[in-house]
């Protein structure tokens, strides 16, 4: 059996997981049409930014203590391994928290082979946080509401990460020196309060999706990336291994073979961010479409190999949230991205990103409302001057999307999905 134990090993309740998994192949066998083949439905889908992959850690252990017991999902959450964060703020039972999920570059989980491909920890050292998200969380309303922050984005270096990275620098960086340099950050520069972590570094993302047996991405043309090692050497709908997917989801120098020759996505990280979009979309498809008892516990299995969770997420808070989340539209969940402009090339770091201010702030306020705090060490604006917030109060002059219970939050516009992209399938 897959999932980390020794050959030989008992998996407590076992013989319930197997039967479990029986019942549920024959319950569907016999609900489907006569001569009728299961077929995946191809959807369309609106920008969902790199949403969904702890929350198929939620789905898949709410099924397990349904499936093998409480003791069973104890035995599997003290295998995850927690990180103190010293910063963090005490969750208030039953009220909305702030979750901050990040999606870590650093290679030191990965096999040997598979170093190769994304470089190895002695080539790549460190580690840099690809992803930067704030899952807003409302139990009672059962709404979740997610801002990401650009990697690129100048921020006001705190804490440690002051004597390394210097007085300003990118988002990404405040994460080289651990967890909790980049809460710091986030709370002292934008007054955002983090009550919980989770972390996925390269081995997480690829221990998932191998322990699901891969996931589906239909591909409109042949796809490669010499910097990510994508290699797509055909059209359609295509199983990938972890390996391969986590070369989609890596990908800022896409190239698509279209009419002969090959194209250049132009967009770099943002045009990653969408292959994200898709790679995640699909792997929270395949988690929720397993019920076979031996492959979510292949799936939990592999969750210690690249996932960090902080010390104060308990077992019975994750069981609480799986039980309210686990049958989420993904299409329901608020995506919305920190505003950002552009200043060009900025010396000593390059091609960054600056805050949008007054657009940032009321975003934020319309989101998290009273829960802010006053930013300490605010972002620098294009004259590299820290620059604390303007005063401002919700909107509803955009389209909004109102949670109940909750206040009023504006609504982005979401791109088309760009033809050349890969969709789940």
């Amino acid at each position: 059996m897959d999932g980390g134990e020794p050959a030989g090993a008992t998996v407590p309740n076992e013989a319930g997981l197997r039967a479990l998994g029986a019942r549920v192949d024959a319950a569907g066998a016999a609900s489907a049409p006569p001569g009728r083949k299961h077929r995946r439905r191809r959807r369309r889908w609106s920008r969902r930014r790199k949403v969904l992959t702890a929350l198929s850690v939620l789905v898949v252990l709410a099924v397990l203590v349904v499936a093998g017991g409480y003791g069973y999902a104890r035995y599997r959450y003290d295998q995850i391994p927690k990180v103190h964060i010293k910063s963090e703020k005490p969750q208030i039972s039953g009220q909305p928290f702030n979750m901050l999920v990040i999606g870590s570059d650093s290679r030191s989980g990965l096999a040997p082979g598979e170093q190769s491909q994304a470089g190895n920890a002695a080539e790549v050292g460190g580690q840099r946080s690809d992803v930067v998200m704030i899952w807003h969380i409302d139990p009672a309303t059962r709404q979740i509401s997610i801002v990401s922050i650009p990697r690129d984005t100048l921020v006001s270096m705190v804490g440690a990460n002051v004597d390394e990275e210097g007085r300003f620098n990118r988002i990404n960086s405040a994460f080289n020196s651990g967890v909790d340099g980049l809460v710091q950050t986030i709370e002292q520069n934008f007054g955002i309060p983090i009550n919980h972590v989770m972390q996925v570094d390269f081995a997480g993302f690829q221990g998932a999706v191998d322990a699901m047996g891969g996931i589906h991405l239909d591909f409109p043309y042949p796809a490669k990336d010499a910097w990510s090692a994508l290699n797509i050497p055909s059209a359609g709908c295509q199983l990938l291994n972890g390996t391969q997917a986590l070369a989609v989801a890596r990908s800022r120098h896409y190239e698509y073979y279209e009419d002969g020759y090959w194209h250049s996505d132009p967009s770099s990280d943002f045009g990653r961010i969408q292959r994200q979009d898709a790679f995640l979309r699909a792997l929270i498809d395949e988690a929720k479409s397993k019920y076979n008892p031996l492959t979510l516990n292949a799936l939990i299995g592999s969750i210690p190999q690249g996932i960090v969770i902080d010390d104060q997420l308990t077992l019975n808070d994750l069981i609480g949230l799986a039980e309210d989340f686990h049958s989420i539209d993904p299409a329901s969940i608020q995506t919305l991205t920190l505003p950002t402009t552009s200043d060009g090339y900025v010396s000593p770091w390059g091609d960054v990103l600056f805050v949008d201010q007054p657009a940032a702030q009321q975003m934020l306020v319309s989101l998290f409302g009273s829960g802010l705090i006053a930013p300490t060490a605010p972002p620098p604006n294009t004259a590299l001057e820290p620059s604390p917030p303007p005063v401002v109060v919700p909107t509803t002059t955009v389209p909004t999307t109102t949670l109940p219970g909750a206040t009023t939050v504006p609504s982005t516009t979401a791109p088309t999905v760009p033809s050349f992209d890969p969709t789940p399938c």
